[in-house]
């Protein structure tokens, strides 16, 4: 009897340290671009919150990672499964002057999933 114990306890151990969620360096895949009215904001920074469903507030404070979009505006998070809010902030320099654009999106991306996903900016 307390042979199965140890295994039903071990086997609550494996499970709850191996299936890691909402962090980042997962097999998962969140890829896109930022863009305002379809332009690619180059150089974009893209602020990370992990577990989170709704728009968690402009403080970037508050977010666990970020990542800098390239000269194009694409952006890439390895990731693991879970629930992210992704928030960019760039400058538009098409318009005099530069503006800053921001916004964001929720994702839901599953164990393995490669997802692709536009984060539309506006003044």
């Amino acid at each position: 009897m307390k042979k199965n114990i140890i295994y039903i306890l071990g086997f609550i151990c494996l499970c709850f340290f191996a299936c890691k969620k909402n962090q980042l360096d997962g097999k998962s895949t969140i890829k896109g671009a930022v863009k305002h009215h379809s332009k690619e904001i180059a150089n974009a920074t893209v602020f990370i919150k992990f577990n989170a469903k709704e728009f968690p507030g402009a403080d970037t404070n508050g977010y666990n990672a970020k990542v800098v979009a390239d000269a194009d505006g694409n952006y890439n998070i390895k990731c693991y499964k879970g629930d992210y809010y992704l928030y960019a902030i760039g400058h538009d320099y098409a318009l005099p002057p530069p503006y800053e654009v921001k916004g964001g999106v929720p994702v839901h991306i599953r164990n393995r999933e490669n997802v692709e996903i536009e984060i539309a900016v506006t003044e």
